[in-house]
This record gives C-alpha cells, sequence and structure tokens, in this order.
C-alpha cells in the first residue's frame, strides 16, 4: 500500500488539530477557591470554568458567597443578580473590565454570565 503525499498532509493537519485541542484543554485556568480569593485580578482565567462546569447552578446565595465569597458593589447588584468582578483579560488592544454576573431566580442561581465592560 502506498501513502500518497495527500495523506500524509492531512494526517499531519489532523493530529495538529488534536494536540492543539488538548493542549488548550490541559492549560486551561480550572477554578479554585483559594485562588479566587487571594488574586482577584486573575479571576477572568477561571470564569470559563466556573461557568462551563455549571458550578453555581442551583446553589443559593448563601452557597456563592461561600464559594466565590461576597460580591463587589454594582448598578446591576440586587436579589437576582451578584456581580464579581474578574480582573483585566489579555488584549491585542485595550484591555476591558471583565465581570461574572449570577443570575438567581426564586432564590436558586439559573445563569451565569461572563461580560465585558
Amino acid at each position: 500500500m502506498k501513502i500518497k503525499k495527500l495523506d500524509i498532509v492531512v494526517l499531519f493537519f489532523f493530529s495538529a488539530a488534536i494536540i492543539g485541542t488538548c493542549l488548550i484543554w490541559v492549560f486551561e485556568e480550572r477554578f479554585d477557591q483559594n485562588a479566587w480569593n487571594s488574586n482577584p485580578s486573575m479571576r477572568y482565567k477561571m470564569s470559563d470554568d466556573i461557568i462551563d462546569s455549571e458550578l453555581l447552578i442551583g446553589k443559593t446565595q448563601q452557597e456563592v458567597v461561600l464559594i466565590l465569597g461576597t460580591s463587589g458593589l454594582s448598578n446591576v447588584q440586587d436579589e437576582d443578580h451578584m456581580v464579581y468582578r474578574l480582573g483585566k483579560g489579555p488584549s491585542f488592544f485595550e484591555s476591558q473590565e471583565e465581570k461574572l454576573v449570577v443570575i438567581f431566580e426564586n432564590t436558586f442561581v439559573i445563569d451565569v454570565v461572563h461580560l465585558k465592560k
């Protein structure tokens, strides 16, 4: 069986895509409560894990405070929302302040949103 040049190129790009995906997953920052509380400016790195793992979904406001600590002041802060500052993520242009908004309905978390402002 003869391997064609096109097969080698396709195999190379397929392998590169698989390796790239694995590396992104391995180096993605996981939520760590101690790091969240001790280094607020780096919280943006953990926000995707909080959202993707649905860590807060179904939790009460008191449980969220136990996990993430008290939230900062915000103009959307009320009984139905909690807003956490995430710091400024890296950017090629002007960095924007990022926030994690925890949304409650009937005292339970129904959604968590990552906002860039």
